[in-house]
This record gives C-alpha cells, structure tokens and sequence, in this order.
C-alpha cells in the first residue's frame, strides 16, 4: 500500500544529519507531509546504535545523509545490511544525481530496502513522492522451498509429456497489436502442480542435458505454432535456447525437419540467445547463427545490456532483435540515469536496423515511456503473465477489445 491508505502518523522516522540546521529542515520536511514520531541523531554511529537498540515504536523509515561523522553514508548503508533490518532508507546528498544513482545500484546490491535518494535541498514534495513508495513489511510466514527432483525424475516427465510451453504475448508498442509470443517451460507435475523452472533446470544443468527440455519445447511450441495458424491467428514464437543445444552439428537439420513436420515457416521462429553465450562461442557457432538467418529465422539477443557487449559482433550478425534487459526498462521513466541508459539501448537498436524489445513491462507509466522512446515491442506483466497455450486465444480476443 502506499501513503495514500498507510498514514505517516504511525510510522517512526529516524533522521541522520550532521549539519543541525539541514537536520531542522528535514524534520520539518517530514512534518509538512504529516509525520509526527521523528528521532534525530547528529553521526554515522548514532544511526546505528538507535537502529540496533530495538526502539519502541520502531524505526520505520531511516533518513541519511551521506556525509555523516564517525561513519558515512556508505559505511552505514553497508552495517544497516547486515543488520537484517526491515528498516526502508531514503538516502539524501548534496553530490551529483550520477553518484546518487550510483548509491541506489549499491543499496541494490546490498539487498536493503532503498524508498529511493533526493538531491539536496530536500522538500517536502521529494520526501513525499518518495514515501509513495513505501510498503509495510508483509510478516506472512516464508514460503516453503519448491520441491527438487533427481535428473532420472526429469527425464521421466519430459518422456511423459508432462512439461508443456507457457507463452506471454509480445505487444507492438506504436500500435498495440500482439506481434508475438515468448515460450516458457513449466512442466505440470501430478502431485506439485504447476513447476517453474526453479524446479528441474538444476538437474538438466548438472548433467549437461538441457537439450532435452529445448528439443521438448522446440517441437511442442512449433506443434502450437501450427495450431493457433489453423485457427486463423498467424502468430510468431521466440524460444530461448541454451548455446550448447545451437552448437550441436545436427541443429540446422534437425530444426528445418520440426518445422517442415508441421508446416510452418522459419519466419514464424526466433531463437534466442543471451550475449554472453554469443560471446563465448567460436566461428562454427557464428556461422550457424548467420545460416540461421539466412533460412529466414529470428534471432534475438536476449538480457541485452547485461554482459559485456562486442558491439563489432552486435553489427556483424544479423540479429533481428534486441532484447533489452528488465534491469534497464524497471523504474527508467523516474531515475534519468536509467533512462539514459534506455536510449542508449533503444538507439543503438534502430542505428543497426534491429527490432527492440522492452521485457519487464510492469506499469502503464513503464509502456508509456517506452512508447514516446520509440521501442518497437514491449512483453511484462502489465500486458500479461506466461499463460497455458490453450488461454492464448480467449486473452488475444480480449486484448483486441481493450485496443
């Protein structure tokens, strides 16, 4: 919930400034937008001992400042972490917004709860549209670990024909249209359900065989494939596959025998691969990925911006696609940083005449960022989740209401 149901009142603000005066004007601040229980402390260590000390209300939301004495803002975020605390911080600093950024991809990395970071002079406006963000702790009890299975049990459902391709719709951004579908594996087990990939891809992995599980979803996505073309919906599918299942010498044979099995064209077939696999292959790998697309196959990069680019193999293979990484597409519209970066992605996409896809999409202000940017595709959760094959119909009919 936000600040617009959780009143400020009740929380239990915790300001670490060392200058009096900017102290006196964030508790002010704090007070402007309606809280009224503010604990102050002047350094680093203060901080610290009062968020360690249990107090009665506890601290709710901590205000720091990154030049604090004893112990800076950057010592004190990296001691709050490892107070396991469900403290959430709001980081202010009169440094560049690019350091400030930077601070936000630290607490990150430090697992603590960041509400965000405000340039000084801090107002009242910043701090609230910062404790929009807040969420109360959830204390429902921890959910149980996912079940595990040996490689013989995985090897067991894929013969069965337990696993079975979820797909999420790919959406044309400048006209709303569903372009696309991305296959992903869940194998319905009968006694757990429905099983993510959490569940078997550790047991594929360690033996080497995770071409079972790709074959498995290469030939039932392609069979849907053919289905939704049967039923008057012409619809594209992208498939994730490991680099290993690429390299393998029979691939190009193997794959047009699927596809001619079923009688659908290459056109209606991306593969992708993340930039490290690309990376890490040689010249033979290359030269199957050009064939690929000389047969008329997509191939996507997929997680872009997350490895380290070869932008000379980026412009020398002819992807169809980038697909640019959630990291990047999360939060871009509000942090100028991350929408640079966005851009950045966005541009170096159309510069080489490829198709951009923005994956994550979880909010309307998400979409309508990507929208004015000109990304060609976006796939996340606000559109829609992984669904069974046999849904996608009955969603698209709705889709093509809502537009």
């Amino acid at each position: 919930m936000d600040m617009g149901q959780t009143q400020l009142h009740s929380l239990h603000f915790l300001v670490a400034e060392a200058d009096p005066v900017q102290r006196r004007a964030l508790i002010e601040a704090l007070g402007q937008v309606g809280a009224t229980r503010v604990t102050d402390v002047p350094d680093g260590p203060m901080a610290l001992r009062t968020l360690q000390a249990g107090f009665t209300p506890k601290i709710d939301v901590a205000v720091i400042d990154l030049d604090l004495g004893g112990m800076d803002g950057l010592e004190l975020l990296r001691a709050i972490a490892a107070l396991k605390s469900e403290v959430r911080l709001i980081v202010v600093g009169a440094q560049p917004a690019s350091v400030l950024f930077s601070v936000e991809s630290l607490a990150q990395a430090h697992g603590v709860d960041l509400l965000g970071t405000a340039a000084k002079p801090v107002t009242s406006t910043k701090l609230k549209a910062l404790l929009d963000n807040y969420q109360a702790p959830r204390r429902a009890p921890a959910a149980a670990p996912g079940p595990s299975f040996t490689f013989a049990e995985v090897g067991m459902g894929l013969q069965k024909r337990q696993f079975e391709p979820f797909f999420q719709p790919k959406i044309e951004l400048a006209t709303g249209q569903v372009k696309g579908l991305e296959t992903f594996a869940r194998w319905r087990h009968p006694e757990h359900g429905v099983l993510g990939p959490s569940s078997f891809i550790g047991a594929l992995e360690a033996n080497n065989r995770v071409d079972f599980l790709d074959w498995t979803m290469l030939e039932m996505s392609v069979e849907r494939c053919r289905r939704y073309h049967d039923q008057g919906i012409p619809i594209s599918i992208s498939l994730n596959l490991a680099p290993e299942t690429l390299a393998h010498p029979h691939f190009v044979r193997q794959v047009t025998s699927t596809m001619q099995r079923h009688g659908v064209l290459p056109d209606y077939l991306t593969f992708e691969m993340t930039e490290t696999a690309i990376l890490s292959f040689d010249a033979d790998f290359i030269e199957r990925l050009v064939r690929l697309r000389m047969m008329g196959f997509g191939l996507a990069v997929d997680d872009y911006g997350t490895g380290r680019s070869n932008l000379q193999i980026l412009a020398r293979i002819p992807f169809s696609e980038l697909k640019i990484d959630r990291s990047f597409v999360d939060g871009a519209s509000k942090k100028r940083q991350l929408g640079t970066v966005l851009k950045s992605c966005l541009g170096l996409a159309h510069s080489l005449d490829r198709m951009s896809v923005a994956v994550g999409v979880e909010t309307r202000q998400d979409w309508d960022f990507l929208q004015g940017l000109g990304c060609t595709y976006a796939q996340g959760y606000h559109i829609a989740n992984p669904m069974p094959a046999d849904q996608f119909p009955g969603w698209l009919e709705d889709w093509r209401h809502f537009f």
